[in-house]
């Protein structure tokens, strides 16, 4: 799980360089779904940062931190994902895009209590609604898979934030 997420900053890093033609940084509210019908509601943050070579392709690191207390128990989910992201530019100021992330994630139950590390894979999409030139609205909804010990755990992210276009 660190050799992927070492993997994805290199990447980040080492494409920035190399004529790139936008930056965007984004971070916002996220609601997320653990689990199906007898799942958790969890609240929490996500952003990400994207390296974008052109108008239609870019490459995304994408982190968030969830956090829900079912029945006095703390559940925490921490989410690292990486992978490319397309975005379908147009005259107006709505900018819709999709993406598929790999990486991995963490769960933690209880205060220094168990934890487990998973596989994990998004697939979703949202769009920029711009406000001002270099500032936009971010509605984004995905799934995201946690895959651990042959079994996949469902989980839906709706998040709401703002993205800064440099």
């Amino acid at each position: 799980m660190k050799r992927l997420l070492f993997l994805g900053l290199g990447l980040l890093i080492f494409a920035i360089p190399s004529r790139g033609q936008s930056v965007d940084a984004s971070v916002g509210y996220t609601y997320f779904r653990l689990g199906g019908s007898s799942g958790v509601n969890q609240n929490g943050i996500s952003g990400s940062i994207a390296y974008n070579p052109n108008r239609w392709v870019g490459v995304v690191g994408d982190f968030g931190v969830y956090h829900a207390s079912p029945g006095g128990v703390s559940l925490n989910t921490y989410t690292y994902l990486f992978g490319p992201r397309l975005s379908f530019p147009n005259p107006s100021n709505l900018t819709p895009f999709a993406q598929a992330l790999f990486g991995g994630s963490r769960l933690t139950a209880g205060f220094g209590g168990e934890s487990s590390d998973q596989f994990a894979y998004s697939i979703g999409g949202g769009v920029d609604i711009g406000l001002l030139p270099h500032l936009a609205l971010r509605p984004q909804l995905d799934y995201i898979g946690l895959r651990n010990s042959g079994n996949t755990t469902n989980g839906v992210r709706a998040s709401l934030g703002f993205v800064v276009h440099f």
